[in-house]
C-alpha cells in the first residue's frame, strides 16, 4: 500500500512507520522539514500543503499533536494543544476532500480524554464526549475529520490510551521517577487509567489499516485498564523499587495546575469494543507482563 503518515518522528509514528516498511508498504511522511526526497512538506499553522501530493495514495495515517504532558497548561500550551490537533485536520480534511483520486482510508489519532472524568463507568465508543479541556479537543479533533466521512473516505477515530514504552512519551518520565524512588500513588489511587503497549498500539493501527469495517471511533487501550494504585504497585515491583511517596491531590494539583486533574487524577476505564467485535487479539493485555516486556 501507499501511506502517508502525520507525526511520523513521534513515539507511534516511529514504531509504526518501521513495522510499515517492515510489510513492504511504501512509505511518506508529511514534514515541516523535509528531511528525504520522499517527504511531503506541509505547515498547519500557514495551511502550507500541496493537496496534489496524497492524489492516488491508498490511506492517510495521521498522529501529530502537541504532547499534553510536557509543562503546565498555560493559555499559549493549551492553545498549541488545541490548533496542532484541530488545524492540522482541518487541512488535511480540506486537502482529501479536494483531491481528485483521494484515498479510500484515513486512520485519525484522538485520545480517551474524550471521555472526561468518569470514576468507575465502563465507556465504548458509545460513550458521549465528557467534560473538561481535553474532552474539548477531542471532540473538535475528531469533528474535523468529518467532511472526510462525509465525502466516502473511511475514517476511523483512534482514541490512544496511555501508551507504555520504554522508548519515550510519558510513561518513560513516570519511569526515571519510580527508579529515583519518588514513585506513589496519586491522590485517592482509586482512579482508573486505561493504556496500552506501544507494540499493540502498532498492531491496532495496522489491524484498523487492513480491515475495511472498521471505523468512526476506535478506542486504542487493552480490555485491562488498572487503578493508578495498581499501575504504581505494578510498575514498582517490576523496576525494584519502593512506592512509599504518594502524592496527595492538592500537592498535585500545586505542581501540575489544571493538567493534573485531567490527567493524573482523572479516572477513565475503557474498554475496546469495537477492536474486541472486530477479532483483534492484544499480545501484552496484562499490565504486570506488559511491564516486564517492556522493560526486558
Amino acid at each position: 500500500m501507499r501511506i502517508v503518515i502525520g507525526g511520523a518522528s513521534g513515539l507511534i509514528g516511529t514504531a509504526l512507520v518501521q513495522e510499515l516498511r517492515a510489510q513492504d508498504h511504501h512509505v511518506r511522511k508529511l514534514a515541516r522539514r523535509a528531511s528525504s526526497d520522499g517527504d511531503i512538506s506541509w505547515d498547519p499553522d500557514t495551511g502550507k500543503l500541496d493537496a496534489a501530493q496524497l492524489n492516488g495514495i491508498d490511506a492517510l495515517i495521521h498522529l501529530s499533536g502537541e504532547s499534553v504532558a510536557s509543562g503546565r497548561w498555560t493559555a499559549a500550551k493549551k492553545k498549541a494543544i488545541r490548533e496542532s490537533r484541530v488545524k492540522s485536520t482541518q487541512l488535511l480534511a480540506k486537502a482529501l476532500t479536494s483531491t481528485e483520486n483521494p484515498p479510500k482510508t484515513w486512520l485519525c489519532a484522538s485520545a480517551v480524554g474524550w471521555y472526561g472524568d468518569r470514576g468507575n463507568t465502563w465507556l465504548d465508543e458509545d460513550t458521549a464526549a465528557g467534560e473538561g479541556f481535553l474532552a474539548s479537543v477531542c471532540k473538535e479533533w475528531e469533528a474535523a475529520t468529518r467532511p472526510a466521512a462525509d465525502a466516502g473516505i473511511r475514517v476511523v477515530n483512534m482514541r490512544f490510551s496511555v501508551v507504555l514504552s520504554a522508548d519515550g512519551g510519558a510513561f518513560k518520565t513516570m519511569m526515571t521517577a519510580f527508579k529515583l524512588g519518588a514513585g506513589g500513588i496519586i491522590g485517592s489511587g482509586e482512579q482508573y487509567v486505561s493504556w496500552i503497549t506501544v507494540d499493540d498500539a502498532v498492531r491496532a493501527i495496522m489491524y484498523a489499516l487492513a480491515n475495511p469495517y472498521i471505523s468512526g471511533p476506535m478506542n486504542v487501550a487493552t480490555p485491562n485498564p488498572v487503578t493508578n494504585r495498581e499501575l504504581t504497585k505494578s510498575l514498582g515491583a517490576a523496576l525494584h523499587r519502593p512506592t512509599i511517596l504518594p502524592m496527595p491531590a492538592f500537592l498535585a494539583r500545586a505542581a501540575f495546575g489544571e493538567m493534573a486533574d485531567e490527567m493524573f487524577l482523572a479516572s477513565t476505564r475503557v474498554r475496546p469494543k469495537k477492536l474486541a467485535d472486530a477479532g483483534f487479539a492484544f499480545e501484552s493485555p496484562i499490565l504486570y507482563e506488559a511491564l516486564h516486556k517492556i522493560l526486558g
